[in-house]
């Protein structure tokens, strides 16, 4: 009898008709007592403390408070700021969902057979995935100065890792009869890729594509934070500065356009579908 059947032994249990069934045990107290063992340990280790909550909480919608009326004076030095947002993310994820394509087919074990090259590709997909987005513009930063170019960089680094794993598993979900069909015909992998797969997965990539341009006008509004440029900068210095009336205006012109872009973005992808 192994551990799990000990501490949770089934239950026999007798129908009307006569008959014994074991019932197995619910091991969902176990799993909530893990649970709040979890937090509580997460609480001690992370300094939480819900007491300075409740005493200091009401100060954020003091700081909410203060942003309104926005500073609609502010407006005329948000909107090239916004524009640099909206090219950095355009132009990041462009680049990132195109030059990620190659790999995506190169991770999808229904088209590569060498287990080597598969593990190898998705072992780099892995290691790019896991660098933050605010790490990757800090190092940019240091790479290619201050400015929209770092910012785009790393939004193509995400947008990169982001769509390279939701393709090369769109990939591998597709029906091969048609590109197998192909190979018999003496068709060569690129062309009965091209063929019988890409018609495919197109539309459900482009619709990734648009929705992580949608999530990429958000992220590259904080990117100025490590100097990448965009409406992070202004952000970061209205804050440090206190002037909360301007921070408002900034966040206004920011929803309005993630809501822009949103719209559009949900348009496009139920043509495609």
């Amino acid at each position: 009898m192994n551990l799990t059947a000990k501490l949770f032994p089934a239950r026999k249990m007798i129908l009307d008709n006569g008959k014994e069934i074991t019932e197995p045990r619910s091991k969902t107290p176990l799993i909530l007592l893990l649970l709040a063992a979890a937090m509580i340990l997460s609480a001690k280790i992370t300094g939480f403390n819900l007491a300075i909550i409740l005493e200091r909480g009401y100060q954020f919608f003091v700081i909410i408070g203060q942003m309104f009326p926005p500073k609609w004076s502010y407006l005329d030095r948000i909107w090239s700021p916004l524009l640099d947002t909206i090219k950095m993310s355009l132009l990041g994820s462009a680049v990132g969902s195109l030059l990620v394509v190659p790999f995506s087919i190169a991770a999808s074990s229904n088209i590569i057979k060498n287990r080597l090259v598969l593990f190898s590709v998705r072992l780099f997909l892995s290691v790019v995935r896991t660098l933050p987005t605010l790490v990757s513009a800090l190092v940019a930063t240091y790479v290619f100065g201050f400015g929209t170019l770092a910012g785009t960089f790393a939004i193509a680094v995400f947008t990169f890792a982001y769509v390279g794993k939701q393709l090369y598993e769109l990939i591998e979900t597709v029906d091969m009869g048609a590109y197998e069909a192909m190979e018999a015909m003496g068709a060569g992998k690129l062309r009965s890729f091209l063929t019988a797969i890409l018609p495919q997965v197109m539309p459900t990539y482009l619709s990734t594509c648009l929705f992580c341009f949608e999530g990429n006008v958000r992220y590259a509004s904080i990117l100025g934070y490590v100097g990448a440029g965009g409406l992070g900068v202004l952000l970061n210095e209205k804050i440090g500065w206190r002037e909360y009336s301007s921070v408002g205006m900034i966040l206004i012109a920011l929803f309005l356009t993630v809501v822009l872009v949103e719209g559009l973005s949900h348009y496009l992808r139920t043509k495609l579908t």
